[in-house]
């Protein structure tokens, strides 16, 4: 794999990570993953350069954000019918759905 101070990945890099992750790439996508790949690692290696050893944990990032949120309420659940109203399949009182597994 690639040096740690290096940040070009070259295309046998990516195909490596292409063969864990078990995705099949084509020439043209390899070169093309390389340079986007290339980038990102560029960009996480700015970040962690960054010195913020004397900024505190923030909650967000702006503090004038005022988010407006709702008091959490029980309710009444919906009825059997209303909840199925709109399923594109049913079978009874339950959605219908593809097998996912045989």
């Amino acid at each position: 794999m690639m040096a740690e101070n290096d940040r070009n990945l070259s295309i046998d890099d990516v195909r490596h990570i292409a063969s864990l992750c078990r995705i099949g790439m084509t020439d043209e996508e390899l070169e093309r993953m390389s340079a986007e790949l290339s980038d990102l690692v560029g960009e996480v290696a700015y970040v962690q350069s960054i010195d913020t050893s004397g900024v505190g944990p923030m909650g967000h990032a702006a503090d004038s954000i005022d988010t407006v949120m709702r008091d959490d309420e029980s309710s009444p659940p919906l009825s059997v019918g209303d909840v199925l109203a709109n399923a594109p399949r049913r079978e009874g009182d339950y959605f219908r759905v593809r097998a996912i597994l045989d």
